[in-house]
């Protein structure tokens, strides 16, 4: 095994990855010499091969996989002679029937380990805990539950704070009024400029939080590869937003940070970063004030000599 091929599977959205990365840490350093490579979703799995936690990733084509998700499924050739190349294979995939470990052992003699795909909700046990526990078949035990994302030395830290004004819910969201008068706060307190981040899902929403903002202040990032957009987060002195994947990028590449917290079960999907904290209200996330959330994140980040 030492110099063998692993395979971990694993779809899901951007922070189910972040999540999933101590698994690829705990792999490598268990078996340093192996291949280890992922068959994923690319736009999100390249930080991976970018932070050498994998030394390649495959994607996931559904056309390719249908087969094995059925029982007595038609397998697809080339998907099968794939499968055969691995000597361990760890699938996080939605699997409820067992149809798909079943018909990717009938391709391949590695050993097979059925990771959960999420979390029991019922259960207050955090999402990198869970995902690591399936190695200890491996012998892998008290593995480093942290995600870490190395991307090398950054640039020298600038007074930028970066700020993810949305999530893939919009339950998950702090009213746009409340960023917008945060960010009021941002400029008129503090030397911080700002870096706006979002994807397709915030729309025109940091445009609309810019457009009040001094131009030389702020700085817009929509749309920015994954890979890209860590080592622009590596630059920064902090980090604001919701429950969110990119919240998760942040806390994996170092950044301190606040994450806005609405209704997601806290001690499964928090950042785990020790320079993170989560705010909330229980009356929900709305009656976070921008006044006190501006107060609690200067608290959080480090401070500047003057």
């Amino acid at each position: 095994m030492a110099n063998g091929k692993i395979l971990v599977i694993r779809g899901g959205a951007i922070g189910d990855f972040i999540l999933t990365l101590p698994v690829l840490a705990a792999l490598r350093e268990q078996f340093p010499k192996a291949h280890l490579e992922v068959l994923g979703y690319p736009h999100i799995a390249s930080l991976a091969l970018h932070g050498g936690l994998a030394d390649a990733v495959r994607p996931v084509e559904a056309r390719a996989l249908a087969g094995f998700f059925a029982d007595m499924g038609d397998l697809d050739d080339a998907t099968g002679h794939y499968f055969a190349g691995f000597q361990v294979i760890v699938s996080y995939l939605y699997d409820p029937d067992g149809y798909f470990a079943e018909n990717v052992k009938a391709c391949t003699k590695a050993q097979f380990i059925a990771g959960p795909h999420r979390p029991d909700e019922t259960k207050p046990v955090h999402a990198t805990d869970v995902l690591l526990k399936p190695l200890e078949r491996l012998a892998i035990f008290d593995a480093d539950p942290v995600p870490r994302l190395k991307l090398g030395e950054p640039a020298a830290t600038a007074p930028v704070l970066a700020v993810h004004p949305g999530s893939g819910s919009e339950k998950k969201n702090w009213p746009q009024p409340h960023w917008a008068k945060f960010l009021a706060h941002v400029m008129s307190g503090s030397d911080w400029n700002v870096l706006l981040v979002g994807g397709e899902a915030e729309g025109k929403r940091l445009s609309e939080l810019a457009q009040p903002l001094p131009s030389s202040r702020v700085r817009l990032s929509q749309n920015q590869p994954l890979p890209e957009l860590a080592k622009s987060l590596r630059t920064c002195l902090g980090f604001i937003g919701h429950d969110s994947g990119i919240t998760h990028l942040a806390a994996a590449v170092g950044l301190p940070g606040l994450a806005l917290w609405a209704s997601s079960n806290e001690a499964i999907w928090h950042p785990r970063s020790p320079a993170f904290r989560v705010l909330r209200n229980s009356d929900g996330i709305e009656h976070l004030s921008p006044e006190t959330v501006f107060t609690v994140l200067r608290n959080v980040l480090p401070q500047r000599p003057a």
